[in-house]
């Protein structure tokens, strides 16, 4: 598909047509990773990774726990 750039203030800017919109999974407001390789311009989106907290503790084992950490002196009034 061919499409053109246009002016946009003082930069450019590119239309991505519906069903390459919906083909790349990217919305309105949606983040990209815009990058030049080799001569071409590439526009990546970027997706939020979603952490669920059973999922990593299940990565926890006795090899990699750690103790407790030093983090320095009490300032103000924490509680130890």
């Amino acid at each position: 598909m061919q499409t053109r750039i246009q002016k946009w203030g003082n930069s450019l800017g590119l239309r991505i047509p519906r069903s390459f919109a919906a083909e790349a999974q990217v919305e309105e407001g949606a983040t990209v990773d815009l990058s030049v390789k080799n001569g071409r311009l590439l526009v990546r989106p970027l997706r939020v990774r979603k952490y669920a907290l059973k999922v990593l503790l299940r990565k926890v084992s006795r090899r990699n726990l750690h103790g407790e950490v030093a983090t320095g002196r009490v300032v103000g009034r924490e509680a130890w």
